[in-house]
């Protein structure tokens, strides 16, 4: 385990309907659809904790009660125990010592969009600065560079830039500071936003209504000069397509995935 980042919340977006895996996901929420047999959702935190995050935010929409499902039967179904079918009393066999996780489960709405999540979620977050990621896509991005890297900037905002297919937007730099910011353009080649954000509170502030957090709220931070982006050269993936979805069970199966940072 790293340091203790014990203080740092982690919000993470769960409320889509990921609709271009929609074979999946018309069951299930798509953080929940699983990789090696464990939910996306739960690879994501994983990475998080091994910094020492362990305080979680989990923004909810479509299909959001699974979620909350999941994890309020997480500890029992990791535990060994009896159960007396005389009078239904459940007695743990032994202590598996899971992970250190508090985990909120807020409700942002079926059909709110990004920046909307995230303005209902600001009266949860007490702390000058949280992280920030999306519940789909992984990464090994060492996450302890990334908030020192944000900490030594004075922008209210970093994005974690990666490389990845060109279907995604772009990036334009003026050193590490993003100058222009511009989702899923075709007019661009090179870096993207591939989440994994550090966000001081304030930044909040740039989201006036229900929109999307990708669009009027970080072009704006960036027009300001406040959107920063730190450069990761390393694996980064997401889970859009079933075609991504078969990539990360394959790279999984070879038991040398590099998001396991665990």
């Amino acid at each position: 385990m790293k340091k203790d980042n014990k203080n740092i919340p982690v919000v993470i977006l769960c409320g889509g309907m990921g609709t271009r895996l929609a074979e999946y996901t018309e069951v299930r929420p798509k953080p929940l659809v699983e990789v090696g047999g464990k939910p996306i959702l739960w690879h994501i935190m994983k990475h998080y904790s091994q910094y020492g995050f362990n305080e979680f935010i989990l923004a909810l929409g479509y299909k959001g009660e699974q979620i909350k499902r999941y994890f309020l039967d997480f500890y029992s179904l990791n535990q060994d125990f009896t159960v007396s079918l005389n009078d239904g009393e459940i007695r743990s066999i032994n202590q598996n010592h899971g992970d250190p996780w508090k985990v909120h489960l807020i409700d942002t709405g079926q059909t709110t969009l990004t920046g909307g999540r995230l303005k209902r979620l600001a009266s949860l977050i007490n702390q000058e600065s949280f992280m920030m990621t999306y519940g789909d896509g992984v990464s090994d991005v060492d996450l302890d560079s990334l908030l020192k890297f944000h900490q030594s900037n004075k922008g209210l905002v970093t994005l974690t830039a990666v490389r990845p297919p060109a279907r995604f937007g772009a990036l334009e730099f003026e050193g590490n500071q993003i100058r222009h910011f511009k989702e899923k353009s075709t007019l661009h080649e090179g870096w993207i936003n591939g989440g994994f954000f550090v966000i001081n509170s304030e930044a909040l502030n740039y989201i006036k209504d229900d929109v999307m957090w990708e669009h009027a709220p970080m072009e704006k931070l960036a027009e300001e000069g406040e959107l920063y982006a730190y450069k990761h050269e390393g694996f980064w993936q997401c889970m859009d397509t079933a075609r991504d979805l078969k990539y990360l069970e394959d790279v999984w199966q070879t038991g040398k995935a590099p998001w396991k940072t665990w």
